[in-house]
């Protein structure tokens, strides 16, 4: 399931001159070999790169020190060139082909989790009988929704693929028309997913996201507890303007912790990980689920949780604002304990580590002074972030914000239009985004979400659940379900609307219950190796073992449980959201 991380974001990813992978342990399986003409590492994509992940093959510091020699930069480097995610070959003066180890892709689904995606909606359109509120129209989109979904945990296709044939099957059947099977390809929330994507790889490629950390690293890095410090909070200002999490975690902070970490005799895949690496990289990648749930921008899965709460009538006011103000206080709680807590639960055998703020000088030091399109990179962000603030009070949407912020990046130079065409998970998330949020849009139209609601509501009656109670059980659920899931984004697609409107259905407030939801689906997004893309690039990074992901998963799921359902539970009474 490691191979389908949510479009698996790697994609996306690029490094700058900073604490760079170089051997083949690199976070990314396999490379080209590269002349000495290049300035980009080209990258093969195929779906066996996640098991190549976890490897216990030492990495070259790009510090000096006593036990890892420095890999010397000839000159300051004025300019990141990114891992280029190609989804052609690149053109090579003399290739050599390795035949010997090149792996033969499977062609065509596969054929179990085909039989058994088509046989559920098959099932529920011929064999379980139609509701009498229910349209035969309601009840045969809904089968194709269905299998449609199962398609996505089973995945006999990729994600895109498969979420294009259910979306052919409903114009086929003429269950959709055309342009209503269409229809949300135009939905500003779904472009501003995509834009957001370009703007993550911008935060890469000009290493302006590294210098960053690098900069919290040398000011809070003289001991464990504060080099983590130093890292969490660096995430947490990135995030709004670097909205993928996969993106942050391979892009920026792995690079960074993997460096530190062997620069203290710390390597994966022995028992030395646990001197720094194992609780670096669970406290960063614990923490990453509040930072993105802190801001509406840091997740892509965000905006399309609050396009679905629209669809089913919750509109949330300036949403940017409204998000952050809902989760400021709980996120913030979270993000200063989640460090300390791992570090009684999960202790680092090196409590103190005086050489990480000179590691971390000599790294912004050959880095040289930033560049210009860094600057570019951090007035260009700026700019989008006030307009996502403040765009409702000077009527510009916030798709609109992000399209003029990319239009900036683009004549400035900072990115290029060969960096948004490489940016294949954008593609690809255009494609079943769009697909999935109209079928979910046509379902409500039809009135399936809302039968569904009234039933679920109807049992919780039966119990008489008060609806803080409800809300507390089908919160909870929606949580723990999430083990059935490889995709945060996937999660949402399946079963947001349905939660949110049978919590409408059972009294809750519309906007308490819709954010509720959206801050849920990035706080389980650490729960096992497989429930993100950020999940698979820690896990990958080999320096904790697989019981640890899952045991320290569960309990600071229960700990951030508590932190937001109490914490948050008062602050969003003074707010008045209920």
């Amino acid at each position: 399931m490691e191979c389908k991380m949510e479009s698996f974001a790697l994609h996306s990813l690029s490094t700058s001159t900073s604490f760079s992978l170089l051997s083949s342990s690199s976070l990314l399986c396999r490379s080209r070999p590269i002349s000495k003409s290049q300035s980009s590492i080209h990258l093969s994509h195929n779906s066996h790169s996640i098991p190549y992940l976890r490897s216990s093959t030492p990495y070259v510091s790009l510090f000096s020190s006593k036990r890892f020699l420095l890999n010397p930069l000839t000159k300051p480097s004025k300019t990141h060139f990114p891992i280029q995610a190609s989804s052609s070959p690149q053109p090579q003066k003399s290739p050599s082909p390795s035949p010997s180890i090149s792996v033969p892709s499977a062609q065509g689904a596969k054929l179990v989790p085909l039989v058994i995606s088509v046989a559920i909606g098959l099932i529920v359109r011929f064999l379980v009988p139609k509701p009498v509120e229910v349209s035969p129209q309601g009840w045969q989109l809904l089968s194709i929704f269905l299998s449609t979904i199962a398609g996505l945990v089973l995945s006999p296709l990729p994600v895109g693929a498969w979420a294009f044939l259910g979306l052919t099957i409903s114009i086929v059947t003429k269950t959709l028309t055309f342009s209503a099977a269409f229809s949300a390809f135009t939905n500003e929330v779904i472009w501003l997913i995509v834009i957001s994507f370009f703007f993550a790889r911008g935060f890469v490629k000009t290493g302006l996201g590294d210098r960053i950390a690098t900069y919290f690293v040398k000011l809070l890095g003289k001991s464990t507890l504060g080099l983590s410090y130093g890292l969490t909070i660096s995430e947490a200002l990135i995030a709004p303007a670097m909205p993928s999490t996969t993106a942050r975690a391979g892009g920026v902070f792995l690079p960074i912790i993997k460096s530190l970490s062997l620069s203290a005799g710390s390597e994966p895949g022995n028992p030395s990980a646990k001197k720094l690496g194992s609780y670096l990289v669970q406290s960063q990648f614990q923490s990453a689920g509040n930072s993105s749930a802190l801001f509406l921008t840091a997740a892509a899965q965000n905006l399309l949780c609050m396009k679905l709460a629209e669809e089913l009538g919750v509109i949330v006011s300036s949403p940017w604002v409204s998000w952050f103000k809902a989760s400021s206080l709980p996120a913030f709680v979270s993000l200063l304990a989640t460090p300390l807590i791992l570090y009684k639960l999960y202790p680092p055998e090196i409590k103190d580590t005086p050489e990480a703020p000179a590691m971390a000088a000599k790294k912004l030091e050959n880095m040289g002074p930033v560049t210009r399109n860094e600057w570019v990179m951090v007035g260009t962000m700026l700019l989008a972030v006030s307009l996502w603030i403040f765009g409702e009070t000077l009527g510009i949407a916030s798709a609109v914000a992000a399209m003029i912020g990319l239009s900036i990046l683009l004549l400035l130079g900072a990115l290029n239009w060969d960096d948004c065409l490489n940016e294949k998970s954008a593609w690809d998330t255009l494609a079943w985004f769009a697909i999935l949020v109209g079928m979910a849009a046509q379902l409500t139209n039809l009135g399936i979400v809302n039968w569904m609601s009234d039933c679920v509501a109807k049992s919780l009656q039966s119990f008489s659940l008060s609806w803080p109670a409800a809300f507390g059980v089908l919160q909870a659920s929606y949580f723990f379900i999430h083990y059935l899931f490889a995709s945060q984004t996937g999660h949402v697609g399946a079963l947001y609307s349905a939660f949110l409107a049978m919590q409408l259905a059972a009294g809750v407030p519309g906007v308490l219950a819709a954010l509720a939801l959206g801050y849920n689906t990035n706080l389980f997004g650490a729960i096992s190796h497989y429930s993100s893309g950020q999940a698979a690039v820690y896990y990958g990074a080999g320096y904790v073992e697989l019981p640890d992901i899952f045991k320290i998963g569960l309990v600071m799921a229960l700990i951030n449980a508590c932190i937001w359902g109490v914490v948050g539970s008062f602050w969003w009474k003074f707010l008045g959201l209920y």
